[in-house]
């Protein structure tokens, strides 16, 4: 593998880190989601100096809306 190469591939992976980032942003600002982290479920512990926090529901919310959506695109790619 060649530098080009190299150089190519740290470039897309840039991009694409960009757009995650900026969709992370706008997603953010959506009421809906701020939610997220605060639902009924997710364990919170705070004494004194010391704090907890596992979102277990909101993992759990995430985890089936993302795999709604890889099966929908998968579908869609697998169509053609």
């Amino acid at each position: 593998m060649d530098i080009q190469t190299i150089g190519r591939y740290m470039v897309v992976g840039g991009i694409i880190i960009t757009l995650i980032g900026g969709m992370l942003m706008l997603f953010g600002r959506l009421p809906i989601l701020s939610n997220l982290g605060k639902l009924p479920g997710d364990i919170r512990i705070e004494n004194g100096r010391f704090s907890f926090f596992f979102p277990v529901v909101s993992s759990i919310l995430i985890s089936i809306i993302l795999t709604i959506i890889i099966n929908i695109v998968l579908r869609f790619i697998n169509r053609q």
